[in-house]
């Protein structure tokens, strides 16, 4: 027996197994499920931390101290690093379409804890390039691309408020792990804390995704947002519907709405990552102590966990698009008024311009693209656009690295890399969602499955 679809979403298809309806009844007077999934992203995403930027960039003037390399060295280390993991994002998302959530996550884990360990251990270039590529991969790409996948998997219409957890997850790690890692590191080395953080993925992350992942929650008998589709029947199965269009990467990469967003959303992912990693140098060659730099995390993690429920109620209320162009604003202010912090008040000022900039940019990442495509090939897309975007984050260190070699200062670099956000802006404002109207996939999986096929036809735009 087939469920009844929603009204407003009566003419999309259902794709997902049978499942007993007496689990829907069950699962529907309690907690949904799917805020269970939401606490078990937004750990994903926190401790995704040691392999982010704004925490590897502790490690930066220790690394250069003890072994004497290059500041151009390190950076192009963690670049060629960066633009290795980005290759291997593609990879990790059709896996977590192929093999589910619990099991890749929880392999995602433990394989992040084997890299943090072995960057304890580096001692030459090529290990300290091996390492970067390793975090980089398993945290920065897999801890942000899995738990931004499976959570959109649960909501649709409370979307944005559902990812808005994450970015405070995400928050509170950008708050935390900055000082942890500096006061670990001023009392027990470097290499100490890259094992502690290596111990945390193995004994918090790994179990917590193994014991708590659930793939979608049709396979609960349960629809996205906790409603059940209808009052169940004794002894009935249901198939649950798949209530947005769903587009695989084929589809995905042949229209114009695909390339544009990619394009905006890895402006961002360059120049913020040039940035952060140079974020200590920046602010100490303006006159801004140590101290002072550091708290523009804290503040910045300040500011997007209170503006973080704005933006994801924004995400859900207005054209997604439009607060996608209007966050990329708010990136080029941010690059600008570094050129200008050099005293502890307007270091406060750039966190909190930081953190506006993140609360809207995290949240329109994770929202857009199944507001496009759908959740049913969801990893798999997401694989594609976080490669691009690992990729443009390669790009960011180096020539802030080679900038500061050059012309002994930022100045130029921060210039040059304003005007991007700013194109952004401007090309998003002017894509358009892609219709795919019943194409023939669908006409086609519906009728081997014995279902009814809707009228119409269509390619994708």
């Amino acid at each position: 027996m087939v469920r009844q679809i929603p009204e407003d979403r009566s003419d999309l298809p259902s794709d997902a197994e049978d499942v007993p309806e007496d689990t829907a009844e069950s699962q529907s007077r309690g907690l949904f499920y799917g805020w269970v999934i939401v606490g078990v992203a937004t750990l994903g995403v926190f401790l995704s931390g040691p392999g982010q930027t704004y925490s590897v960039s502790m490690f930066i003037d220790p690394l250069i101290e003890t072994f004497g390399w290059s500041r151009s060295l390190v950076s192009g280390m963690y670049s060629a690093g960066t633009l290795t993991a980005g290759l291997f994002m593609t990879v990790i998302g059709r896996t977590v379409d192929r093999k589910g959530y619990r099991p890749t996550l929880t392999v995602i884990a433990l394989c992040f804890a084997a890299a943090l360990f072995f960057m304890s251990r580096v001692s030459t270039p090529a290990a300290l390039f091996v390492g970067f590529m390793m975090i980089r991969t398993f945290g920065q790409g897999s801890l942000t691309l899995i738990p931004n996948s499976m959570v959109p998997q649960w909501f649709i219409r409370r979307r944005g408020r559902a990812l808005s957890f994450l970015a405070i997850g995400g928050a509170l790690s950008a708050a935390c792990l900055p000082y942890v890692n500096l006061v670990f590191i001023e009392n027990f080395g470097w290499r100490f804390t890259w094992m502690f953080w290596a111990v945390v993925l193995a004994a918090v992350m790994a179990p917590v995704a193994w014991f708590l992942t659930r793939e979608r929650p049709e396979a609960m008998g349960l629809v996205p947002d906790g409603s059940p589709a209808h009052p169940p029947r004794s002894g009935a199965r249901v198939t649950p519907l798949e209530p947005e269009e769903a587009w695989d990467v084929p589809e995905a990469i042949r229209t114009k709405a695909f390339w544009i967003i990619l394009f905006t959303v890895s402006i961002p992912s360059m120049v913020s990552t040039g940035a952060q990693f140079h974020h200590m140098s920046i602010l100490t060659e303006n006159g801004v102590t140590a101290q002072a730099a550091a708290v523009v995390f804290t503040v910045a993690a300040a500011t997007r966990m209170v503006l973080t429920p704005l933006a994801g109620y924004m995400c859900d209320r207005y054209p997604i698009h439009f607060v996608l162009s209007g966050a990329m604003l708010m990136q080029a202010l941010n690059l600008v008024f570094l050129l200008f912090t050099t005293s502890f008040s307007l270091a406060v000022a750039l966190g909190i311009i930081q953190g506006l900039r993140m609360a809207f940019l995290v949240l329109v990442g994770g929202v857009i693209w199944p507001h496009f495509f759908g959740r049913r090939y969801l990893a798999s897309i997401r694989g594609v656009t976080t490669a691009g975007m690992v990729i443009s984050s390669a790009l960011g260190p180096l020539p802030f690295g080679l900038g500061y070699d050059l012309f002994g200062g930022y100045t130029e670099v921060l210039l040059l890399m304003t005007l991007l956000p700013l194109v952004g802006a401007i090309a998003v404002l002017f894509v358009r969602r892609p219709q795919k109207n019943d194409g023939a996939k669908w006409a086609s999986e519906r009728a081997g499955a014995g279902m009814q096929t809707p009228t119409g036809g269509g390619r994708p735009q």
